[in-house]
């Protein structure tokens, strides 16, 4: 049974006021530069599994997106033979060139592992699907199903922002406003940012869960 999400979001507004503090406190602010990009809710495309109503793996309530899908569920779609996921795909923003980078409070609960959280995805055909991917096992962060991340990541909101410079195929993962991550990446024409849950390959839970708030995109000019 899913959980409600009054606790939650007291935690959330606990966590967005530390992370405020913390920010102006150490002068770490991954957004210097960038420029916010306009979304509408037209821009967040839920991708659920086919065979049970949206309504039963999605909900939006107060400015809060809750994801998840069971081990059992069907794909996205009846074309595709991908594992189960319930994700929006940011859609109107696809990006081929400069610097982008993806801003999120996420909170994913104790009970969900074996799930990628958040993705850059390549265009559409692409010999490689994804240049990041943010997989959650057993409450460490890590990216795809190697190097940690970030550590006890449940039960708790965290911010996430992920930049990706095209130009020189890098993408650098901070937690709360610290570096934690980066790395060189494949090159692709064209590439999307995608979160929600996504089950893998291994080690999966029969649930699997993420909430998402504040969910913004940044761009250099």
């Amino acid at each position: 049974m899913i959980s409600p999400l009054s606790r939650p979001m007291l935690l959330l507004l606990v966590a967005i006021v530390a992370h405020c503090v913390l920010a102006s406190a150490s002068g770490v602010n991954p957004m210097s530069g960038f420029v916010k990009v306009d979304l509408t809710d037209g821009n967040f495309q839920v991708q659920s599994p086919y065979n049970v109503p949206e309504s039963q793996r999605f909900r939006y309530i107060h400015g809060v997106r809750q994801f998840w899908v069971h081990d059992t569920d069907k794909p996205f779609n009846t074309a595709t033979h991908t594992n189960p996921r319930t994700e929006v795909r940011l859609r109107g923003h696809d990006y081929s060139s400069g610097v982008w980078q993806f801003q999120g409070y996420g909170y994913v609960p104790s009970s969900t592992s074996g799930v990628s959280v958040m993705q850059i995805h390549n265009e559409e055909g692409a010999e490689h699907s994804t240049v990041l991917m943010l997989h959650v096992y057993d409450g460490v962060l890590r990216f795809y199903s190697g190097q940690a991340v970030e550590g006890n990541i449940y039960d708790r909101w965290f911010r996430l922002n992920v930049v990706h410079d095209v130009d020189m195929s890098t993408v650098a993962v901070y937690i709360d406003g610290h570096k934690r991550f980066a790395t060189s990446v494949t090159p692709s024409r064209s590439y999307y940012f995608k979160f929600g849950v996504y089950m893998q390959h291994h080690d999966w839970s029969p649930c699997m869960e993420s909430r998402w708030t504040n969910v913004t995109v940044y761009t250099k000019p």
